[in-house]
């Protein structure tokens, strides 16, 4: 695997990652950089995620990464800035991260493979693309992950 190939199956973690998450949410693409012989691939969530769904929103990323197989390698429990830090079968580190003003970042770090040009990324974004300019704190209202109330229970079942 060479490094744009390996970028190619970051965004795909990122793409499939992001179809997870229902309701869907806003996001943009971060920063991508290159190593000597990796990649990064990152993305921000524009969708405002309450402190009451943080948790929640954590969960459904876990679960998901948990589904595919990903191995779970670090957790910050910090009220303030959680994160959760996974390990892919072929050896790609994903990572969620809640930062400042409650923003949700993603990144997928590719093992060293052999060295390549690399594309930057080319799934659209869902909603306004700020790649190569400064991200502003999140700014889209969603009824469910701004909702300011704690995730209702699921009712059992019978």
């Amino acid at each position: 695997m060479n490094m744009q190939e390996a970028a190619e199956r970051a965004d795909k973690i990122l793409d499939d990652t992001f179809t997870a998450i229902k309701p869907a949410v806003q996001w943009t693409h971060g920063e991508s950089t290159e190593g000597r012989c990796d990649v990064s691939r990152r993305r921000a969530v524009m969708t405002i995620i309450s402190p009451e769904r943080r948790g929640s929103f954590l969960g459904v990323v876990e679960r998901y990464w948990k589904s595919q197989g990903f191995q779970q390698i670090g957790v910050n429990r910090s009220v303030k800035s959680p994160a959760t830090y996974f390990k892919t079968p072929d050896h790609f580190n994903v990572r969620l991260l809640i930062g400042g003003n409650g923003q949700a970042f993603f990144e997928v770090a590719t093992p060293c493979v052999t060295k390549s040009s690399v594309s930057p990324p080319t799934t659209d974004t869902h909603g306004p693309n700020y790649a190569g300019g400064s991200i502003p704190d999140p700014n889209v209202r969603s009824d469910f992950w701004s909702a300011t109330s704690p995730v209702p229970d699921a009712p059992a079942t019978p």
